[in-house]
């Protein structure tokens, strides 16, 4: 059976996340329960409390809770409120927004206490007074580590607001000289121009992606999805990267299906994904190096690419020919390969793997690209081989269009 996960609250998303860590931590052996109110819960299960003003949702025997399975979740300022109706501190809170670097902690030191319990009663009863002296320093610690990331991320959040106004005006100024408000230019100049409005817009919505990876994690992000060819969302990162791969000179090849009827996305979003994907690649290909961008229908399969990536080598095209019900893109360069141990923490925000081939730098570029693609209920992932890394992402078609993808596929 596995880990099992008690799970008190109505909000779809926070399910949907932990849903997600559960299965990059357990592989296959988790369950997520939603539960309600007074509720009976086993001592082996592993319970989150999401604890909301005006609709609390508490456990009936709160001395039953003082255990390190049993989570509850508030913001910052109902903290006060919810230590006054407990009455006691030596609990275990996870401050909201809670991100998934934090559930990942959590339920993975969780379940690998769980996966421990197979020591002798007298074992355990041997270690316990003193681990719970232990737990409750490391408990307070904790939470007040909690509020100065909180405090951190605040200030963050104001800063990148900050940055708008400066990058505002430059788009407008170069909008204006290339309008020739104030004299003609040379075609040269338009270049340069043209160059600095792109760059300087592409500023604009890279601090737009910061501002939601660090205040905005727990909303629900409205998307301007429209049915698109994906060829022009590659097209467009490719011209935005034009000049950085005529300086390395190398070779970009594309292979990109025409438009799929139920293939619907924000093209603006996607865009920046691709652009920060192929700004990854052209990062770390050598001089005159390769890199490789497809694009074509795919099977996915949600009940396992939660848990691992994609094995390329059970490629459902081939293999079942399934009809597809995604369209997948995968950026293949000739640089170096991941580390198998550092393919999920590079899309981590604010982290980066040592050493000196350092695929994820700030960590910034590729958590907004799965940033974006959560926000299309699609997938990001990284894979690596001796011939180089391989960036790939699927974005699933719409319901309604599945039939229509189905038939051009089995027309190929």
């Amino acid at each position: 059976m596995g880990t099992r996960v008690v799970l008190y609250s109505k909000d779809e998303a926070l399910a949907r996340s932990c849903r997600e860590v559960l299965a990059e931590i357990f592989g296959k052996e988790w369950t997520l329960v939603m539960g309600v109110p007074g509720q009976d819960f086993s001592n082996d299960d592993v319970c989150i409390w999401d604890f909301v003003d005006g609709e609390i949702l508490l456990p009936r025997n709160l001395n039953a809770v003082k255990l390190r399975k049993h989570f509850f979740l508030l913001h910052r300022q109902s903290l006060a409120a919810f230590q006054e109706l407990v009455g006691d501190s030596d609990l275990n809170v996870l401050l909201k927004p809670v991100t998934r670097a934090t559930l990942r902690a959590f339920l993975g030191e969780t379940g690998q206490n769980g996966r421990n319990n197979g020591s002798t009663p007298r074992a355990l009863g041997s270690v316990r007074a003193e681990r719970d002296d232990m737990l409750q320093f490391l408990i307070q610690a904790n939470l007040r580590l909690q509020e100065f990331d909180q405090e951190r991320t605040n200030f963050l959040a104001r800063s990148i607001h900050d940055f708008e106004a400066p990058l505002t005006a430059i788009t407008g100024y170069c909008g204006l000289l290339l309008e020739e408000e104030l004299g003609p230019l040379l075609p040269e100049q338009c270049d340069i121009l043209e160059r600095m409005q792109r760059s300087a817009a592409r500023l604009s919505r890279i601090a737009s992606a910061m501002f939601q990876l660090t205040v905005a994690q727990n909303i629900e992000r409205t998307l301007n999805l429209e049915e698109a060819d994906m060829r022009d969302c590659v097209e467009q990162a490719l011209h935005e990267m034009a000049v950085f791969f005529d300086r390395k000179q190398l070779v970009v090849t594309v292979d990109v299906a025409p438009p799929f009827d139920g293939l619907a996305f924000d093209k603006m979003k996607i865009e920046e994904a691709l652009v920060n994907l192929l700004d990854n690649a052209c990062k770390f290909t050598p001089p005159r190096g390769r890199i490789e961008i497809n694009g074509y229908p795919f099977f996915w399969d949600r009940r396992t690419s939660q848990a691992s990536p994609l094995d390329p080598a059970v490629d459902r095209r081939v293999k079942q020919m399934r009809s597809p019900n995604s369209f997948r893109v995968d950026i293949h360069d000739s640089g170096p390969g991941i580390p198998p141990a550092h393919a999920d923490r590079i899309f981590e925000e604010y982290t980066s793997c040592s050493g000196g081939q350092d695929r994820s730098g700030t960590g910034l570029g590729l958590a907004i690209c799965r940033m974006i693609l959560h926000q299309h209920q699609g997938r990001i992932w990284a894979e690596s081989s001796s011939e180089g890394a391989k960036f790939s992402l699927v974005i699933p078609f719409r319901q309604h269009g599945s039939e229509a993808a189905r038939l051009r596929f089995a027309e190929k």
